[in-house]
């Protein structure tokens, strides 16, 4: 009987470890979820505040470029 006793603790012992071990694990993941979820935030606040100066500089060629055509129309007429 006490042999049964020593390999029921020994068992329960293990079993502790794996649980703890698994805790573990799952505080990293919850962790590493965590940062991630607050870095993608932080990027998406960035990109809807910062202005898009692509934009701006497409505007400014199209203003140019009719500019061009509109100077030719007149220099024909």
């Amino acid at each position: 009987m006490n042999k049964l006793d020593e390999l029921m603790a020994l068992l329960q012992k293990q079993e502790k470890e794996e649980e703890k071990c698994k805790n573990t694990v799952m505080w990293v993941l919850a962790i590493i979820g965590a940062v991630a979820a607050v870095a993608g935030i932080a990027y998406a606040v960035y990109r809807f505040f910062t202005p898009d100066y692509l934009e701006d500089f497409e505007d400014d060629f199209d203003d140019d470029f009719d500019d061009y055509f509109e100077e030719e129309d007149n220099e024909e007429n």
